[in-house]
């Protein structure tokens, strides 16, 4: 008798237990991912300010090839 309790708490353990303790955890896991840490949004700000030089440089590289080479875009 007390064999077939035990046997039917692990059952019940395996077939409902389990499942939900891995759900919540990756739920819990999923929620924590969605959020931003400081190191991450530091680099994002830093790619910011590269992508935004980067971009004046270009700009600068441009004036200067329209005012050496007016049909450069041309080709």
């Amino acid at each position: 008798m007390i064999a077939e309790l035990a046997g039917a708490a692990v059952l019940l353990f395996l077939t409902i237990g389990l499942p939900l303790i891995i759900v919540l955890h990756f739920v819990t896991r999923w929620k924590q991912s969605r959020e931003i840490s400081r190191d991450d949004e530091q680099m994002l700000e830093d790619l910011w300010a590269l992508s935004q030089r980067l971009e004046d440089r270009i700009d600068t590289l441009e004036r200067i090839l329209d005012d050496d080479h007016p049909t450069w875009r041309e080709k």
